[in-house]
């Protein structure tokens, strides 16, 4: 029995009078004000949902605030001998004897500085960077190729003896290079080679851990798939390796020349084993003898030139950085295999 079947329970009626089925159907059911508003989420909860961030993923992470902080120290870190080396560069001896390290001093004698480092003992700085220069780009460039050439080598092809060399490039890459600095000076010194170029050129051409860099990433970035094809179509391996294999290793190959150029640039321990002959020093060496002139009797402090000296050094490699960088590109041969 229904509620309507009650006594005296009267059945909702439409507006012709009628009894309304749908009215019957729901009695409890009430009508809502005109100016009411239907439920839903508020203002403040479409906000929220709006300034909600994405997921964190691999490729769109989230801000880490330790992690920030800790780099945010880092660069500090490695910016701040830089700021102290431009500061100082602008003082002349006084005051950079008598001002802050890390302010301004009385006048701007930067270009000052320049132009007296340039030419201050017959103009030994120039002779000194260019003999740099010939060390980086004979030896370092040197051991870039050799590098390219013999880690390509290992990774594509099989020959006997491979395991082996992989042994001897790891072992020489564990063994720190003061060890092996007065067994090559005695080398050098019985083949008459001491007090040269070649001294300090012949050992930058060495470089295992380039070896090793370019043997593992030319086994990662050149697919033998390519090779095989090319070899097909007839393609020789030198014409292979300059058309296919050296555009891929082109990211490979400026970091080892990086590496091999900063490390031949700030070369210090070789040439000082090596060369006598003020001559044929290198920017680490010259500089090294200006600091010691201060300690002699009767020598000149010229530690405003050896600041200013320091900041030319440095601007050839960070030049050298900014133009090579835009080689460094990843996934080259993406796609161009199909698995």
């Amino acid at each position: 029995m229904s509620t309507t079947d009650l006594p005296g329970a009267s059945r909702p009626t439409d507006r012709r009078g009628g009894t309304s089925e749908r009215a019957a159907s729901a009695p409890y059911r009430t009508e809502k004000p005109s100016g009411t508003r239907t439920a839903g989420p508020s203002g403040s909860a479409v906000r929220t949902a709006r300034r909600r961030r994405p997921p964190s993923t691999p490729l769109n992470p989230r801000p880490s605030i330790p992690l920030t902080l800790v780099t945010g120290l880092v660069l500090v870190y490695s910016l701040l001998p830089l700021v102290w080396l431009l500061i100082n560069s602008t003082k002349d001896q006084r005051d950079l004897l008598d001002t802050f390290g890390l302010w301004f001093g009385r006048g701007f004698h930067l270009f000052d500085n320049i132009s007296r480092t340039l030419a201050y003992d017959d103009g030994a700085f120039v002779r000194w960077l260019l003999n740099t220069l010939l060390y980086v780009v004979v030896g370092g460039g040197g051991a870039t190729v050799l590098a390219v050439l013999g880690g390509y080598a290992l990774a594509k092809y099989r020959f006997p003896g491979r395991r082996a060399v992989f042994a001897v490039v790891l072992g020489a890459v564990a063994i720190p290079g003061t060890a092996l600095a007065v067994p090559t000076f005695l080398m050098f010194s019985e083949m008459g080679l001491t007090n040269t170029p070649w001294a300090v050129i012949i050992p930058s051409l060495i470089s295992p851990f380039g070896l090793y860099l370019m043997w593992v990433f030319a086994a990662e970035s050149v697919p033998d798939e390519l090779l095989e094809a090319a070899r097909i179509d007839g393609s020789g391996e030198i014409r292979t390796f300059f058309r296919i294999a050296l555009p891929l290793l082109m990211p490979g190959t400026v970091t080892v020349l990086l590496f091999s150029m900063v490390a031949t640039w700030n070369n210090y321990f070789l040439p000082l084993i090596m060369i006598k002959d003020p001559e044929w020093f290198p920017l680490t060496l010259g500089l090294n003898a200006w600091n010691a002139q201060a300690q002699t009797a009767g020598g000149e402090a010229v530690f405003d030139l050896i600041v200013t000296g320091s900041l030319l050094t440095i601007i050839p490699i960070v030049v050298v950085f900014l133009l090579l960088q835009r080689y460094w590109q990843s996934g080259l041969a993406a796609g161009s295999v199909k698995e």
